[in-house]
């Protein structure tokens, strides 16, 4: 009776044992379901021709949009969210193009995913993207109104985060010969040397310049002081047959020309 006994209980303990064991099996599937639906679909899942690089290739690079170039950048996204998924939270987030090529490699890392190397590949191109720009501007070398001056110069000091003077020194035919920075400053102000100026007009062999200078605020509207700049070079330039043509402030969208605001 004894050994029936424990036979019985045995049978039942192995019972029990199945039953955890299958309940344990069916919350394990239940996770992974959960974590599948969850989890990103990869890019290596997508059809060939939704893949970045791949519909390069394919369609060419006007096809693509901002979010997928930039993937093919970073080359990889997170545990979480693809390359693309984790570009367009980066767009999102900055809003233009243009904003997201004054952030920082610090300010890039805060976004889940992007480490210092890819942090460095999106700034290094969109750098690039800003010296093609300024040298297609170059291409503008006769200067006829002050929107190819803007187009010249916006590349160059449109988006800085700090105000900086710059010179464009012409000949007679209103052709640019050269471009200096004569002086770089803070958020809002910079010091321009008059003696400078012309130290260089005269290196050059110019009969004309035209002075730039940015205002990061993105207000175009001449301080008292810039103005009083303008009419200090204005003169020093009559005195030595060197024509001031004009005075350009220009920020990263619109800009204010003395010469059609009518002050010169």
């Amino acid at each position: 009776m004894c050994q029936l006994l424990c036979s019985w209980h045995i049978f039942l303990f192995e019972i029990k044992i199945e039953r955890y064991f299958f309940l344990f099996k069916y919350l394990r599937f239940l996770k992974i379901c959960f974590n599948m639906e969850k989890s990103h679909f990869p890019i290596t899942n997508w059809s060939e021709d939704d893949r970045p690089r791949e519909k390069l290739m394919l369609k060419g690079k006007n096809a693509l949009s901002d979010a997928e170039l930039i993937a093919i950048l970073i080359g990889s996204g997170s545990r979480n969210e693809s390359a693309v998924e984790l570009s367009k939270r980066i767009l999102a987030s900055a809003d233009t193009l243009n904003i997201l090529g004054k952030m920082s490699i610090s300010q890039l890392m805060n976004f889940k995913g992007i480490g210092e190397a890819k942090a460095i590949a999106i700034i290094a191109a969109l750098e690039l993207g800003r010296r093609r720009r300024a040298e297609d501007a170059v291409e503008l070398i006769k200067i006829t109104s002050s929107k190819l001056v803007f187009e010249l110069m916006l590349p160059i000091i449109g988006e800085l985060a700090h105000e900086e003077f710059w010179v464009l020194f012409l000949n007679n035919s209103n052709k640019v010969i050269s471009k200096s920075q004569l002086s770089k400053g803070g958020i809002t102000g910079t010091i321009v040397d008059v003696r400078l100026v012309f130290k260089l007009a005269l290196e050059n062999g110019a009969t004309s310049l035209i002075l730039c200078h940015n205002h990061p605020s993105g207000n175009v509207l001449p301080s008292e002081a810039d103005k009083q700049i303008t009419k200090r070079i204005k003169q020093a330039g009559e005195s030595l047959d060197v024509k001031v043509l004009d005075h350009l402030i220009i920020t990263e969208s619109k800009y204010y020309s003395f010469v059609d605001e009518g002050i010169f």
